[in-house]
């Protein structure tokens, strides 16, 4: 299995077609081939071929949904990129860890690296999504990257953990069970089931409370195993509640 080949690349509301050709060119320099689009602006038109230099392969095989949701809903590892630090310190990764976490996690599943729109970026809903934030310690009196340069710096530091990957690969070769993590539809389904017993018993009364326990099983990196776990202790309290 090519990890490459697990890692989807997820523009959100890209504004100019010119964009998307260019981080499509950006990914396939690095190895990238899957780009996930969500309600573009424009259509992949003959600009985006153009800027794309090349790798007109990635736009035609493109996948485009509707919704942020339905494009992250069979990745186990989601990683938004973000220039907001005050509420997300605990979930910051820099591009390093962001290639080397996207290449150790893609083992077990898709991977999703997502940028927002160019203008604002991805709303506060939709970070609350990802389970890492990655931020680009650029110069703080200057830190204007176009989307393009982004989807190069990331795809760069994949490629790159991707590349030490190989080079131990024979030193590594323990035959080892992985670890299976959930998808994220997976989560949102825990998440949800949590949320309706939880209020049900009292315990949960503002959005508040469903917040911090949100961040904290992100933070914790269930494996399906123990999500399980989880979702059984639900199920014995409704069972136990109805008796």
């Amino acid at each position: 299995m090519n990890l490459l080949d697990q890692i989807q690349i997820i523009l959100v509301e890209t504004s100019h077609s010119g964009n998307i050709g260019s981080a499509a060119r950006a990914m396939k320099t690095m190895g990238l081939t899957n780009l996930r689009l969500v309600s573009p602006k424009q259509a992949i038109d003959e600009q985006a071929e153009a800027l794309s230099a090349g790798a007109k392969d990635v736009l035609d095989n493109a996948q485009i949904f509707e919704t942020f949701e339905q494009a992250i809903a069979d990745c186990q590892l989601v990683i938004g990129t973000s220039a907001r630090l005050r509420h997300l310190q605990s979930s910051l990764i820099e591009p390093r860890k962001c290639g080397e976490l996207a290449i150790q996690r893609a083992e077990q599943g898709k991977v999703a690296i997502v940028f927002g729109r160019e203008r604002v970026g991805l709303t506060n809903e939709e970070l609350l999504k990802c389970h890492y934030h990655l931020n680009v310690p650029t110069n703080p009196e200057y830190g204007s990257l176009n989307l393009a340069m982004a989807v190069q710096l990331a795809s760069y530091e994949v490629r790159m953990a991707w590349l030490a990957i190989q080079e131990n690969l024979q030193k590594n070769s323990k035959n080892e069970p992985l670890v299976e993590y959930p998808t994220h539809e997976a989560l949102e389904h825990f998440f949800n089931h949590t949320e309706r017993l939880y209020k049900e018993l009292g315990f949960i009364r503002n959005e508040a409370v469903m917040l911090k326990l949100r961040r904290l099983y992100q933070r914790a990196e269930l494996e399906s195993t123990e999500l399980n776990l989880l979702r059984g202790m639900l199920t014995a309290v409704e069972k136990y509640k109805v008796q």
